[in-house]
């Protein structure tokens, strides 16, 4: 379960890549800017290291500087005019703006190369800008001896300048006649700004403006489309596109709808993977603790089977002899002459609490009354019980068979029983090291053995706890619906305590006399079951001195049924205080006087 979860995550992961690298890829030519003040970079435009070359036009690379100016290197469109030749002046200039309709930029900050020395020794080089024409005027260069004084008209070019000379760059426009004699012309200069001759620092205010031609984008811009170059051409050529969605306006929904369902399953993913994982760890620190509880144990000397010594002795699960909330029963054999019932419990039944009581409480008990713990099988999650065989069933057969007019076993033999079962749990009581608790006694967990010797059994639901212990913690009602004790359901009768055993053997008694049965028919002649309760009948029943029981042969066995009941009721007494150790009650059964009659226990349960 855990590895397919794993594999379902890591696939909506990589769906969610997979989107997400979509709309990188749908995204990658969106416009942008450098900062959140700078002109908006779009086609022909594009930015270094964040947009790909083929978002651009070959020569309009910007880029972005560490203080987000938008940042141009471009080629001056400079000529020089006398040999009709562009000369290559390149230019760091910051953009201002940009003009997509117009297909205008403005610049500033203009730092340019120095103009060459010799126009014979440049490689022409054709600039993808113009400047706006009539803007600028044009330059004549002159070389003249230093140390010499000139116009306002001119200034001096310092990069071409040297030690004993200076190169003068003279407006085109004005008379030369100041010139001294001196000087040479080297050549002419038509349209350039004054930057590219005397720097930035004096003329920083200054704003220039190049025009482009191509590509062409002007008819996109006028109908509101933006430009790019057209698809499988290899050439300048440019096609008109709708104007994408912008970042700021949020992913398309499509796009969205994929994200929020991919995050959602991925969550659901995570926390069913996270469940997983927690109850994998869970189960394998309960089986932790069951082996170290087992560790501790081996002194108890009950033998540890391994599950296929389990299915070896039950042949495979042959012979199934019950079946409850807690497993299956089987009846196995370990030689030729010891049978044995094999429990097998549910796997995941509660965190291993079940199986620690029963082999922690039973493990320790060795009593005629109580039934014998031969092993045990903890193999992983496989858990199961081994007792030895009773092959008389339980008492409930027993009860059931006599339909509610007697016992078939003679009732000298179920006053045998009960003062059996009775010994049993006072030694559960008083006989160990640590008090048990029942808390389920009633007369399927009462087995028989080949001499109907009864054995208690079934310690799933019991309570370790200390002799001088007053009351047990309890988180919850535990027990058989009609032999729970009422301080279990309720702490107003008093607290929790091993007196809750008592009475629910004391119901197991007003049962073993056919008690339930007897008022059940009672109850459908009277037609009024719903109005009384089949202890208080039984109460009223002796109280009135009628017999209980109608299978009766001799007068012995009406003194034995009728001290049966009268202990049962005893027993049942509502407040736990009220009620007698299992030391008295045994006294009880085995005297020979019947017992007087108890008070009335259901005069505060009635009030």
């Amino acid at each position: 379960m855990a590895h397919i979860l794993i594999h379902l995550f890591l696939h909506v992961i990589f769906l969610t890549l997979s989107v997400g690298q979509l709309v990188t890829t749908q995204d990658q030519c969106l416009p942008s800017r450098c900062g959140d003040f700078g002109p908006v970079i779009r086609f022909p435009f594009h930015l270094k290291n964040r947009q790909p070359s083929h978002c651009g036009y070959p020569g309009f690379e910007l880029s972005c500087t560490s203080n987000n100016v938008t940042q141009f290197k471009l080629q001056f469109p400079l000529q020089a005019s006398t040999k009709n030749i562009d000369i290559p002046v390149s230019a760091n200039v910051s953009v201002q703006e940009i003009n997509y309709k117009s297909q205008t930029i403005k610049l500033s900050d203009i730092n340019a190369s120095c103009l060459p020395r010799q126009i014979s020794k440049v490689n022409s080089s054709l600039s993808l800008f113009t400047f706006d024409q009539n803007t600028y005027g044009g330059f004549t260069l002159f070389n003249c001896s230093s140390n010499k004084t000139y116009s306002s008209t001119s200034g001096r070019i310092n990069c071409l300048s040297g030690l004993h000379y200076d190169v003068i760059a003279f407006r085109s426009s004005y008379s030369i006649s100041e010139l001294p004699s001196s000087c040479t012309m080297m050549y002419n200069i038509s349209d350039v700004p004054d930057e590219v001759f005397f720097g930035p620092p004096e003329f920083s205010q200054t704003r220039i403006y190049l025009h482009w031609s191509e590509p062409f984008c002007g008819n996109c811009e006028d109908v509101g489309k933006y430009c790019k170059l057209k698809s499988n051409s290899s050439g300048s050529e440019t096609e008109c596109v709708d104007i994408p969605e912008d970042h700021s306006k949020g992913l398309s929904k499509k796009v969205t709808v994929a994200i929020v369902l991919g995050s959602v399953f991925a969550f659901v993913c995570i926390v069913l993977a996270v469940y997983t994982i927690v109850k994998m760890k869970m189960k394998k620190e309960d089986q932790k603790r069951i082996e170290r509880f087992l560790e501790d144990y081996k002194a108890l000397r009950p033998t540890r089977y391994s599950y296929a010594d389990i299915k070896k002795i039950t042949e495979q699960f042959k012979y199934k002899l019950g079946q409850g909330g807690y497993g299956k029963v089987y009846k196995g054999q370990l030689s030729n002459e010891i049978l044995v019932a094999v429990k097998v419990l549910n796997n995941f039944k509660g965190e291993g609490e079940d199986f620690i009581n029963e082999v922690g409480s039973i493990g320790r008990i060795h009593h005629v009354n109580v039934v014998r713990l031969v092993g045990f099988c903890a193999d992983g999650y496989r858990r199961a019980l081994v007792y030895e065989y009773l092959s008389n069933d339980t008492l409930q057969k027993i009860i059931s068979s006599g339909n509610g007019r007697g016992s078939s076993l003679g009732w000298e033999k179920m006053q045998q029983i009960a003062v059996g079962i009775a010994k049993g749990i006072e030694y559960l009581h008083q006989g160990c090291n640590q008090r048990i608790v029942h808390f389920d006694i009633k007369p399927h967990n009462i087995l028989l053995d080949q001499d109907f010797n009864p054995k208690v059994a079934d310690f799933g639901l019991a309570k370790l706890c200390a002799k001088d212990q007053s009351a047990v913690s309890m988180t919850a009602a535990r027990g058989t619906i009609g032999y729970i004790a009422p301080e279990v359901f309720s702490r107003n009768y008093g607290d929790v305590s091993y007196r809750a055993d008592i009475y629910s053997f004391g119901m197991l008694l007003l049962d073993m006399i056919g008690g339930r049965k007897k008022f059940d028919d009672a109850a459908n002649e009277e037609n009024s079951s719903s109005q009384i309760y089949y202890p208080e009948w039984m109460y009223k029943q002796l109280e009135k001195g009628e017999e209980i029981a109608i299978q009766i042969e001799n007068e012995d066995d009406s003194s034995i049924i009728k001290k049966l009941a009268i202990v049962g009721l005893w027993c049942i007494q509502w407040y736990p205080a009220d009620r007698p150790s299992m030391k008295v009650v045994i006294q009880m059964l085995v005297g020979e006087s019947i017992p007087i009659m108890p008070p009335n226990p259901f005069g505060s349960m009635n009030s």
